[in-house]
């Protein structure tokens, strides 16, 4: 079960948004200068974004990191190897804003999100770590709304929020009442993924990265490791960023449904390989993935014989 920790107090909370759980006195977040200047107040955050033939999209994922209402501190575009121009449109982007606060990583071959993600890892400068994918985008609020939930608690290790999925260019949904910061426990773990990689800011210095071995679930997996391995983990219960949905035809990682439940059964077998779980936990952890999956292959089946719509 998740417990809610505190309220943020934001700018917000002057205004009587929220009504707290718990309540946890933040200082006032400072009044920001412009980010084109040198001395221009950021949070500690190094935002890694893997680039992979993104020019139709990247330029959105940037602007709303440009957009945020306290900005971090340094931006990494990874370019992974994408044979086309992607990685001179990266250059560009990073050329119209402050000398060093984005920055180009350029990896040597094409080696997928997960070895991008950790280079971008080993170049941060940073504290925290957040991470953005190139066909996301965030809400403005985003790093300031978590920023105020790890001052107010420091020992999160990891903090994430809700995401949806909407057609590109759809406005962010409005902040909801109350406004909470929630600690996610290993049992939600064992069944479900609550940390979408874009909503995710971790500390840098946890010593752990995503596992290259894996194509589908990488994610879920580096989530499971900290929250198994004992480390504090939160979720703030507001959508503070967007999946954009692709063009039609086009086909991601994330859609290949039988990958992804292949994947999660050897993420439960490394768990209890590494004994981060235990032999019940893992046994009731496949049966509810079991299930999950008939419950797929039943709405698909109902789906191809029109007796079942998506809402």
């Amino acid at each position: 079960m998740e417990k809610t920790t505190s309220a943020l107090r934001t700018p917000l909370a002057a205004e009587g948004f929220w009504k707290p759980a718990m309540h946890v006195a933040l200082k006032t977040r400072p009044v920001l200068p412009d980010v084109g200047s040198v001395a221009a107040t950021r949070a500690p955050v190094s935002v890694i974004v893997p680039c992979y033939r993104c020019r139709a999209t990247i330029d959105d994922a940037v602007a709303s990191i440009v957009a945020q209402t306290v900005r971090p501190a340094e931006v990494l575009l990874v370019e992974d190897g994408s044979g086309d121009d992607t990685l001179a449109h990266l250059h560009r982007i990073a050329d119209a804003h402050a000398p060093g606060w984005i920055k180009v990583i350029a990896m040597p071959a094409n080696g997928g999100p997960s070895l991008a993600r950790n280079a971008g890892w080993d170049h941060a400068g940073q504290a925290y770590i957040a991470f953005l994918d190139a066909d996301d985008t965030w809400g403005t609020q985003k790093l300031e709304l978590q920023m105020a939930a790890l001052q107010a608690d420091p020992d999160i290790a990891l903090i994430a929020h809700e995401m949806v999925k909407r057609p590109r260019g759809t406005p962010m949904p409005g902040l909801q009442t109350p406004l909470q910061t929630q600690i996610v426990g290993r049992r939600r773990l064992l069944f479900h993924n609550p940390f979408p990689t874009a909503s995710v800011v971790l500390r840098r210095d946890l010593p752990f990265r995503f596992d290259t071995d894996f194509s589908h679930s990488e994610d879920y997996l580096l989530w499971s490791r900290i929250v198994f391995s004992g480390h504090r983990c939160a979720r703030i219960n507001q959508v503070l960023a967007i999946w954009n949905e692709r063009e039609h035809g086009a086909v991601g990682l994330s859609d290949d449904f039988v990958a992804i439940h292949r994947a999660r059964r050897e993420l439960r077998r490394r768990l209890l390989r590494e004994g981060l779980i235990s032999r019940p936990e893992y046994l009731f952890a496949r049966m509810v993935g079991a299930v999950s999956r008939m419950r797929r292959n039943v709405a698909e089946w109902m789906l191809e014989r029109g007796l079942y719509r998506r809402r």
